[in-house]
């Protein structure tokens, strides 16, 4: 291994996880990855949001021996029942359930708290968790609108905690040697990249207002958002599509694929964004696109485009997910798995490395449990060792602020300017207004 590749491995804090480039786990095999010994010392930790996404993670953080989950909190009383059930069968204690953050952050136990709520919850759940010691691993996006972003990177530094965003591909080992190939110039200089989800969601029809159930707690779900009333086709996932809770398919699954391409070419800020596209498919109560294209300027240096097609499951280069940088020798694909290819620039293939894990892309509650312990243990050697974070809240905010800045572009219509120093919009009064967003009374965010 040569020493620039040495470097790489330490930057990202893989090398303190034992891996190797090329290799994944040493001696571990697929289903050995849920059984990695972390540090001696466990963590206790508190889930937050629990219904799907939410509910793998509490199962894959209690499988560490690392880590005991102590907390589970929920506004559905039903999603509280069935993670601690789930839980209690992985570790020697069973959790306690709490309905509200703010009661569940008085116990003086909890060392972290697992984010997985709506996106309207992210950015005060982590400031109210770092306000009350703890530590953080937050799902992206990691914020609602940019001012958010801004505000959770300066409660990071304010409180000294660590916050780990939940971009979990920068754990994964093909996934990072793919990466420091197209920094050692394997296929040249990059100057251009596309990215791309497709599936094939169905109507969510037009919902009706009815009285809320009686095992959800609509004030507390809704928590920073304004006030609406409860209608029968928002919870549990099709708030994704509502812009008052939501942040559209760009921040849902775009913002991984954003993220490995601006992590590949070493991009920081856009100087350009645009964006176009709508919702197209069915005539129902979804607000945001089904159908959209961002396009990314940084300067004369590099551009950047991905592509949305929420509701048409035609796979591009026979994967529903995936990014292709595009170099002035070749190009390197990167499918939704741990796993790369390499062309010439005649399209030979020149490089094909696979994955020895299964990964489903389109499986929007788990898609790689087993890789994605890599990440949650470098979360935990983040907080006890000390070892770089493989994806910091500065990273996750710089990939979640460009798919805002698209939405902005597409919702006003228009072009936005950007400063590439700092990401800000440049003399845009009309896309500034999105830069914030507004609170319910007594819910705004404060450092």
């Amino acid at each position: 291994m040569d020493n620039s590749r040495r470097k790489f491995i330490k930057k990202t804090g893989i090398g303190a996880l034992g891996l190797t480039i090329g290799g994944a786990l040493p001696g571990f095999g697929a289903s050995s990855y849920s059984r990695i010994i972390g540090a001696n010392d466990r963590i206790h930790v508190m889930m937050m949001g629990v219904n799907s996404r939410g509910n793998a993670l509490a199962n894959n953080f209690a499988r560490q021996k690392s880590c005991e989950v102590n907390i589970i909190c929920d506004v559905d009383k039903r999603a509280i029942e069935r993670c601690i059930h789930n839980v209690e069968t992985l570790q020697t204690r069973a959790p306690k359930g709490e309905r509200d953050i703010r009661r569940a952050l008085e116990d003086k136990q909890v060392d972290a708290v697992v984010i997985a709520t709506p996106d309207h919850w992210h950015t005060p759940a982590a400031l109210l968790a770092l306000q009350a010691g703890k530590h953080v691993y937050l799902e992206k996006p990691v914020s609602y609108c940019p001012r958010e972003g801004e505000i959770l990177i300066e409660a990071a530094a304010k409180y000294g905690k660590v916050v780990q965003t939940g971009t979990q591909r920068r754990s994964w080992p093909k996934i990072i040697e793919a990466i420091q190939q197209i920094r050692e110039g394997v296929i040249g200089k990059v100057h251009f990249g596309k990215s791309w989800y497709v599936n094939d969601r169905q109507s969510i029809g037009v919902g009706k207002v009815t009285a809320v159930p009686q095992w959800l707690d609509w004030d507390l779900w809704q928590g920073p958002a304004p006030r609406t009333v409860y209608k029968d086709n928002i919870v549990h996932y099709n708030w994704h599509w509502f812009w008052r809770w939501g942040t559209a398919e760009s921040l849902n699954n775009g913002t991984h694929m954003i993220d490995l391409l601006c992590w590949g070419m070493n991009l920081k800020y856009p100087t350009k964004v645009s964006s176009t596209g709508g919702r197209y498919y069915y005539k129902d109560d979804w607000e945001t696109p089904d159908t959209q294209t961002v396009s990314l300027e940084f300067g004369n240096e590099a551009s950047l485009l991905w592509e949305g097609h929420s509701c048409n499951g035609k796979l591009i280069e026979n994967s529903p997910v995936g990014v292709i940088f595009y170099g002035e020798g070749g190009s390197l694909y990167i499918s939704g798995g741990n796993d790369y290819k390499i062309f010439d620039k005649k399209n030979k293939l020149i490089k094909d490395v696979q994955s020895d894990v299964e990964i489903n892309a389109q499986n929007t509650v788990s898609p790689a449990q087993h890789l994605d312990t890599i990440h949650i243990l470098n979360f935990f050697d983040g907080i006890q060792k000390g070892v770089p974070l493989n994806m910091t809240v500065e990273a996750g905010h710089k990939c979640t602020l460009l798919m805002q800045l698209a939405n902005i572009s597409l919702r006003t219509g228009h072009m936005l300017e950007i400063n590439p120093n700092n990401g800000h919009i440049i003399n845009d009064n009309e896309a500034q207004r999105y830069w914030n967003r507004s609170y319910e009374p007594r819910w705004e965010p404060e450092i």
